[in-house]
């Protein structure tokens, strides 16, 4: 029997999460503030969406559109308090000054998670060297997704180099799932499938009335069935 591909959703509060699992989300990416492009909420906001769904749940790690070293400790002690509050998966990732993988940061979240699975998210999509990105992070303890659209300007572009690591998978520093998302649209899967990939994110295509109106649990079945089909 083959394993259903993962279709996740992006979250702002409850009603969110509620109408993404009735569409048939696998999971949720838990974010405020899509005006940055997606921030840590607040760990009411996870409670409240923990009890509302049964469903995974991936929080982001991150504290403004930027990073600075000095938000370090602030996300670090945040980390921890989404971890007591129960939160068991996260999404996180910096860039250092040169573009390649900020480590101190990384390695300081990763050791306040304490081996609970993590995706780096789409600054993947603004190194120079995927490649070496990818293999810097390799043994990182949790890492089993990278959020991606193959490019920093989304799928259209990154259409090719999405299809050249999946044609990777399970090379060292490519074991892990290519969750594609980013100006993914329906258009986009069959290629995406055809590849090989079996991971897919979607935000705005939730929502037919904008990032002000809540997910729309018919828009996450209509992805549902295509991922499916």
């Amino acid at each position: 029997m083959s394993k259903r591909a993962v279709l996740e959703v992006i979250a702002l509060d409850a009603e969110d999460a509620v109408a993404a699992q009735a569409g048939g989300a696998d999971r949720l990416e838990l974010v405020t503030d899509m005006a940055a492009d997606g921030l840590t909420p607040s760990r009411e906001t996870f409670a409240e969406i923990r009890a509302a769904v049964d469903i995974s749940l991936r929080v982001m790690l991150r504290l403004a559109d930027g990073f600075d070293a000095g938000d370090l400790d602030t996300l670090v002690r945040r980390a921890r308090e989404l971890r007591i509050a129960g939160a068991d998966e996260f999404v996180l990732g910096f860039l250092d000054e040169v573009g390649g993988p900020d480590l101190i940061a990384v390695e300081a979240l990763v050791d306040e998670l304490d081996d609970c699975r993590w995706t780096f998210h789409r600054a993947i999509d603004r190194t120079p060297d995927r490649d070496a990105l990818r293999k810097q992070l390799a043994d990182l303890p949790g890492l089993d997704t990278y959020l991606t659209a193959g490019s920093a300007t989304g799928v259209d572009d990154g259409l090719p180099t999405l299809i050249a690591e999946a044609a990777r998978s399970g090379e060292p520093g490519y074991e892990q799932q290519i969750l594609v998302g980013g100006g993914l649209r329906l258009d986009h899967l069959p290629r995406l499938k055809a590849a090989g990939v079996d991971a897919f994110h979607i935000g705005g295509a939730s929502r037919p009335g904008g990032w002000t109106a809540p997910v729309c649990a018919e828009a996450v079945a209509r992805w549902r069935a295509a991922v499916d089909a």
